[in-house]
Parts: structure tokens; sequence; C-alpha cells
């Protein structure tokens, strides 16, 4: 049985007139963990509060664990629906310490298993000996931890996050987000993360939604994701592609950097656009080339090359550190990536006849 589950799930907010989410459905597996990623305003956040419970649906249904909780003329508020929410600001009581902010929503309990609930949770988080300190005396990965080990005590059916990372540096979130999906994979947990980061969702997501103006434009693997988009939104949102004009022939498909010999099943002639990362063009200096160094940037491991093709379009390619190339200089540019490559007409994508299989390449994410 699926612990979450949405069929055709649409919002419009009436004040503005705008529709939120369109026709959303997905199911959620036990122990998974769906990544919610795409651009601002762009669904994500709506969706993970009609899950909770904190605004109905206009159409749909919602059900967690099998029971409807939303939809068809049922509501279920957000304190039945027995799910846990972790937000981008923590939200945890300055008046309280680290054990009475995780102890909060265990009440109902008797004392002696309340406490055992509260210090087990903070264990789980590594913060049982700072259970009694308040929140302005944490950091904030630790007040963040705080915030988890008060959506786990009631042990819910879902955890659901709202880009829990965002407020801390570059470190700490790197160093959080290993954390928490350690956590969240020893307890097995069924979790709906919402972010705008997509390294971080790459990197959250046993499967990961893209948002596009309301609606999912793509759900997969993050590998899927990533190799394989299908719309050009999701090839230009997840990836940071550039893409090429392209025109068919028989041979494959002719562009400024060449001909990419990959069949596209489309008539000559056809309008087409590929999408290119910076792993997929090499180039080498040539005087004879076919486009000038536009800019170079600096990466640490890597320079980033931004390469302006005598066409007037521009691609990125990556050089090792080591080669220091001048801006200015021409260059021959060429495919180079290994592995088809994403193309796509009207904004969709086009099936090559032997795509790569994913799945028998690289094994599923736990």
């Amino acid at each position: 049985m699926n612990r979450l589950e949405l069929r055709n799930v649409s919002k419009k907010y009436a004040r503005s007139g705008s529709t939120a989410v369109q026709g959303v459905t997905f199911t959620l597996a036990e122990g998974e963990i769906l990544a919610l990623v795409g651009r601002s305003g762009g669904g994500k956040t709506t969706t993970l509060r009609l899950i909770a419970g904190l605004e109905a649906p206009d159409t749909g249904v919602i059900t967690i664990d099998g029971r409807l909780v939303a939809g068809e003329g049922v509501f279920v508020p957000p304190e039945r629906r027995n799910v846990g929410m972790v937000f981008q600001e923590h939200a945890l009581f300055p008046h309280l310490t680290v054990y009475e902010n995780v102890a909060f929503g265990l009440h109902k309990q008797q004392k002696s298993i309340r406490e055992e609930i509260v210090m087990e949770s903070l264990r789980l988080v590594g913060l049982q000996t700072l259970a009694m300190r308040y929140p302005h005396a944490l950091s904030g990965g630790e007040r963040q931890r705080v915030a988890l080990a008060r959506a786990l005590a009631p042990r819910p059916a879902l955890l659901l996050f709202d880009e829990p990372f965002s407020s801390l540096d570059a470190d700490m979130r790197v160093q959080m987000r290993q954390q928490v999906r350690d956590i969240l994979k020893s307890l097995k947990a069924t979790v709906v993360f919402v972010t705008h980061d997509q390294e971080e969702a790459l990197f959250m997501g046993d499967r990961l939604a893209v948002f596009q103006d309301g609606e999912i434009a793509q759900i997969g693997a993050p590998e899927e994701i990533f190799h394989a988009p299908q719309r050009r939104f999701v090839a230009e949102f997840m990836g940071g592609s550039d893409f090429l004009a392209g025109k068919t022939v028989l041979e494959g498909i002719q562009t400024a950097l060449g001909l990419l010999p990959q069949p596209t099943g489309l008539p000559p002639a056809t309008l087409v656009e590929i999408a290119l990362r910076a792993d997929d063009v090499a180039f080498t200096l040539d005087s004879q080339g076919n486009g000038v160094i536009a800019e170079r940037f600096f990466r640490g491991a890597f320079y980033l090359y931004r390469l302006k093709l005598d066409s007037g379009e521009f691609v990125h390619a990556l050089q090792p550190h080591t080669e220091l190339l001048p801006v200015g200089a021409r260059v021959h540019m060429y495919f180079n990536a290994g592995h088809p490559l994403s193309v796509f007409h009207n904004g969709s994508v086009v099936q090559v006849n032997s795509p790569i299989n994913l799945h028998h390449l690289i094994p599923a994410k736990r």
C-alpha cells in the first residue's frame, strides 16, 4: 500500500485568481523520499500545504496510509493526519528548552513514556546532551536538528520538509543534508521534501518531481531527471543546459558545432534544439576553428569556459585547472558526450532510437 497518494489535485487561490497547482498526481511508497523541486511559484509549496492540510484542494483526492484526508467532500484537519512538518525557519518556541520543544506534541502521553520518546528522538539527531538548552544558545544546524526531532517524536506516517536548509550557510547545508538523509533512511521514514536547489534535490530524493507552472513536468529517479529530461524546461532547470539549434538531416542533426550523428525519426530539415551540458563539449586551440573563448571562470578543480560559436550561439565546456587558456583565442569546438543527447522539438523531447537504459547502468539510490 502507498503511504501517500495524490490524484488529479488542483488548487486555485480566490484572491489572486491564479491556479497554484493543476492536476498533480503521484504516489509515495513507505520509506521513500520524494523531492519536489522547481522555480519559485511553481506549485511545490502549495502541494506540500495541501498534503499537510493547511490548504484544501478544489479538485482531486489525497490519501495517507489508504485513508482519505481530502476530496470527495472530506477534509481531515492537520492535527489528525499523522503528519510531521519541518519548516525553513525551524519554528521553535524560544521560551522552551530543547526538551520542551520536542515534547510539545506529546502532551497526551504519560510522563515516563513522553520522556523516553523525547530522549530517543534527541539521540537520533545527536542532541541528547543539549536537552536543557534554549534555542537562542544553539547553532543554526542544531536548531534544525531540534525541529527534526520534534517532527519525529510523534512517529508520524509522513514527514514534510519545506526548504529546511535554506537559512544555513553553504558548508552547513552540505553537512545537514547528509546527516538528515542518514537519519531518515535509518528510520525508513516516508518524506516529501520541498527545495528550489537542484543539487539538494538530486542528493535528497529517491525520486524527484519537477514542477513547472503548477504542474509536474516530470517525475522519476534523479538519474532519469538529469540524463533523460522529457521537457526543455527540465533540461534547463535541472542541468544548467545550453541549447544549440539544429536541423535534421539523414545522418543525424546538423549544427554550428558540427554533425551530431544521432537519429531523431523526424523528417529532414526539421528544426530542433540539442541540450548540452559543459561536459558534453570539448575544444582545442585552433586559429581556423569555429568560435572563440568568450569568458573563463575559475571553479577550483577546473575552469568553466564560455565559448561563442561563429553562429553567435554560446556553449560551455570544462578544462582542468591546469589549462589556463586566454579569453579571445579561437578554438575548435566539438561534441564529446559519449552518450545520446536530449533533443527537443517544440519544447518536448524527441526519443532517440537507442536510449541509454539508466535502470541497468545505475542502481536505485536507497
